[in-house]
């Protein structure tokens, strides 16, 4: 064992992004079935805000984050599969993420190609493994079809862009601003609409000869939800797979079936990644569209840990793009 302790990100409370303080805490070693990390990433994704901000509950103190890559510096038993020295990454709870080691269980950690660099597996595995289930198992989309992607220049949304694009499925995608356009563009979208300027429904159905969409895929929740449902064909689907814009309001059932048998999915990623076989097939999915050039990941922004509430305060601002990284 070469560390007793390690820096960390901790929060006390729950509430704003200014909470969130660098500490030292004591660090355990490996037990059976369990591998030590060096962290040299670490990924920010939404559902670490919902954490913060006690929406969804942790127990206090919490360590934030669900996401990172590194290098196994011990292993707690000769079964974990895994050697010292070899380069892994893990998106997976309980959050824990934000500190520079962490002891994880082996089941919940993948090795990491050559070809895909630590900041690539720490910036786009949690979003890439979300994405996957939610195009290929979810709603497993198929080529011709027209679906709608909110939050098209998200780390989610940029990954799934290209992945539609190479099933042949064609991509409206929604931005939160103007300046975020072409990005989506670049990432698979052939159309891409802009929140609070266009009438995304009217839109939606001029593009679909009147039909609307087969599949929403709603992370924004609030603001997004009407939006979302008249932009459905008769027995679409709405994939409600987040809500950084608050809660989604209850859904009447005599609603949905007045709206032509509309269906609503409401999925999570523990649900979706609760074995080690889902984990590591959506994660050779993922790493092998990376090597084929299929699917390019995006770090928009890069922060040291210590700076992670500057990181939250950007990302609840809508001022970011792309996958956000904390470098311990």
């Amino acid at each position: 064992m070469t560390v007793s302790t390690t820096q960390a990100i901790q929060m006390t409370e729950v509430g704003a992004a200014d909470l969130l303080r660098l500490v030292e805490l004591p660090l355990a070693e490996p037990g059976a079935g369990e591998v030590l990390i060096r962290q040299t990433a670490i990924g920010i994704n939404y559902v670490d805000v919902y954490h913060r901000q006690g929406r969804y509950a942790v127990p206090l103190p919490a360590v934030l984050g669900v996401e990172a890559a590194g290098v196994v510096e011990a292993v707690g038993s000769a079964d974990t599969g895994f050697t010292v020295g070899q380069r892994v990454a893990y998106a997976s709870f309980p959050p824990g993420a934000y500190a520079g080691h962490r002891v994880m269980p082996a089941a919940r950690v993948v090795a990491l190609p050559d070809g895909v660099d630590d900041r690539t597996a720490a910036a786009g595995l949690f979003a890439g493994l979300t994405a996957h289930y939610l195009i290929h198992r979810l709603y497993p989309a198929k080529g011709g079809e027209t679906v709608l992607f909110h939050a098209a220049a998200g780390g989610v949304g940029l990954i799934a862009g290209q992945w539609l694009k190479s099933l042949g499925v064609r991509t409206i995608g929604t931005v939160g601003s103007a300046g975020k356009v072409a990005l989506a563009r670049d990432h698979g979208y052939d159309e891409v609409l802009v929140l609070g300027r266009d009438d995304v429904p009217a839109r939606v159905r001029a593009l679909t000869q009147g039909k609307g969409v087969p599949a929403v895929f709603d992370s924004i929740g609030k603001d997004t939800i009407d939006l979302s449902l008249d932009s459905l064909a008769p027995h679409g689907m709405l994939v409600s797979f987040g809500s950084a814009s608050g809660p989604v309001p209850p859904l009447s059932v005599e609603d949905l079936r007045a709206r032509g048998s509309l269906q609503v999915a409401a999925p999570t990623f523990g649900t979706y990644m609760a074995n080690r076989s889902d984990i590591t097939t959506s994660a050779a999915a993922l790493f092998a569209a990376i090597a084929a050039g299929t699917i390019r990941i995006e770090v928009g922004g890069v922060y040291p840990l210590a700076e992670a509430a500057r990181a939250h305060a950007d990302l609840e601002g809508r001022r970011t793009t792309g996958s956000l990284l904390l470098i311990p």
